[in-house]
C-alpha cells in the first residue's frame, strides 16, 4: 500500500503503526485492526477489503491503517485521534470497538463508520458480520467423513456470538453426516495469541480431536499444529495452505471488497445509511476453498448440493429441530432460528461439549 508513515502522538501502545497523508482532495479512510496484519488472518482480510476501494479510487482516497490495538481505553483514544487526523470514513475492525466507536460516530454525523462483528447501528454506523456458519457447515460435512475418533476440536477467541453460531454450524453440519461426533472447544479470550492457541491446539489432539477448527486465530498457529499432528484442520477468512500443505481441510474465506466498495460509493454519493450488514455465501463475502483432496467425489457432490440450497435458501443452517447441549429443543421442526436470534447467539447446539465461559 502506498502511503506515507507519521507517528501518532500522545499514544503509547505497544505495535502501533500508523500510515496517514492528509489532504483536502482526498478521501481520508482510517482502518484500526485488533491484530498485526500479516500475509493471514482477520486483519489481513480487511486491508484486502480497503485495498479494492484504492484500486477503485486511486489518488482520490487516502488509507490510514492502525494495527494491533487491543479492544479498550486506548482504542477509543485512538480511534478519537483517527478522527482528529481527519479521516472521514473508518472502518473499526474488531467486535471491542463497537461502543466506543458508536459514541464517536454520534458526535460526528458527517463522518461515515463501519464496524466489525457488532451488532447496534446509527445512521452513519453499520455493522457488518459474515455468515460463517455457513462455510463452517460444510467445513463440518467434511470433517464427519475424515475423522476416526468422531472428535472434533476448535480453538476459538472470544465467546461472542459470531463464533459462537460458526461453532455450531460446524458441529450442525458434522452431525448432519454422523450423529455420534462431538466437538471441545477451548476459548484463549483473544484474537492474537499464537503461544496459548498452539498450546489449545494441542490439549485437543491430546483429548482425542483429529479436526481442528481455528476459529478466528489471526495467526497459522493451529494450522501449524494440525500438520504437525496429523489432523486436519481448517481456518477462516484467508487461505492458510501453506502451512499445512498434506492437512489442509480447506478455508471459509470473507472477501470485504464488495461490501467495502458498495460502502465507500455511498458515503461519497451523500446516501450511506447505517444498518446491520450480514452478508454471507449469496453475497459472495463467505466462499469456501481449499478443500482437501482425501475428501471423496460423492462428498463433494452432498457438499455442493447443500452450498446451492444454503445459497438458494431453499434450507437454512439453522432450521429445526435444534436442540441445545443441554438437551431442550430451542427451535421445532418446520421452524427456522431468526436472524436475531442468530445475531445474538449465546447457547451451544447439541453435541458441543464444553460450556460456553460466563
Amino acid at each position: 500500500m502506498n502511503v506515507l508513515s507519521k507517528t501518532l502522538a500522545a499514544v503509547a501502545v505497544s505495535g502501533l503503526l500508523f500510515h496517514s497523508t492528509v489532504n483536502a482532495d482526498t478521501l481520508e479512510i482510517g482502518l484500526l485492526t485488533p491484530s498485526p496484519i500479516a500475509d493471514v488472518g482477520w486483519s489481513k482480510a480487511l486491508v484486502d477489503g480497503v485495498d479494492a476501494v484504492k484500486a477503485k479510487y486511486g489518488d482520490k482516497v487516502n488509507i490510514n491503517i492502525i494495527e494491533n490495538i487491543q479492544e479498550g481505553p486506548d482504542a477509543d483514544r485512538i480511534m478519537n485521534k483517527m478522527v482528529g487526523d481527519g479521516n472521514e470514513f473508518l472502518v473499526l475492525g474488531s467486535f471491542g470497538f463497537m461502543n466506543g466507536g458508536l459514541k464517536l460516530a454520534k458526535r460526528n454525523a458527517k463522518r461515515t463508520f463501519l464496524h466489525a462483528s457488532g451488532y447496534k447501528t446509527a445512521k452513519n454506523f453499520s455493522p457488518f458480520t459474515a455468515k460463517y456458519y455457513e462455510g463452517a457447515y460444510l467445513m463440518g460435512m467434511a470433517a464427519a467423513e475424515l475423522t476416526k475418533t468422531k472428535k472434533l476440536g476448535v480453538v476459538s477467541a472470544f465467546a461472542i456470538p459470531e463464533l459462537i453460531s460458526t461453532i455450531n454450524g460446524f458441529t450442525l453440519g458434522a452431525r448432519s453426516i454422523d450423529p455420534e461426533i462431538t466437538v471441545d472447544v477451548i476459548w484463549i479470550n483473544s484474537w492474537f495469541d499464537p503461544a496459548k492457541a498452539q498450546d489449545s491446539a494441542k490439549a485437543l489432539l491430546a483429548g482425542g480431536a483429529d479436526i481442528l477448527f481455528s476459529n478466528a486465530q489471526d495467526t497459522p498457529s493451529v494450522v501449524t499444529v494440525g500438520e504437525e499432528g496429523g489432523a486436519y484442520v481448517f481456518n477462516l477468512n484467508g487461505s492458510m495452505k501453506e502451512y499445512a500443505p498434506t492437512k489442509y481441510l480447506g478455508v471459509v474465506k470473507t472477501d470485504w471488497a464488495p461490501f467495502f466498495v458498495a460502502s465507500v460509493d455511498a458515503h461519497l454519493a451523500g446516501n450511506f445509511e447505517g444498518k446491520n450488514e450480514w452478508l454471507g455465501m449469496q453475497d459472495d463475502v463467505v466462499v469456501v476453498d481449499d478443500w482437501n483432496a482425501d475428501i471423496s467425489a460423492e462428498m463433494m457432490a452432498k457438499i455442493e448440493a447443500k452450498r446451492a440450497e444454503i445459497v438458494s435458501a431453499a434450507v437454512h443452517v439453522y432450521d429445526g429441530p435444534l436442540i441445545n447441549q443441554e438437551g431442550k429443543e430451542v427451535i421445532p421442526a418446520g421452524e427456522r432460528l431468526e436472524d436475531g436470534a442468530i445475531l445474538g447467539m449465546d447457547w451451544h447446539v447439541e453435541g458441543v461439549n464444553s460450556p460456553l465461559p460466563k
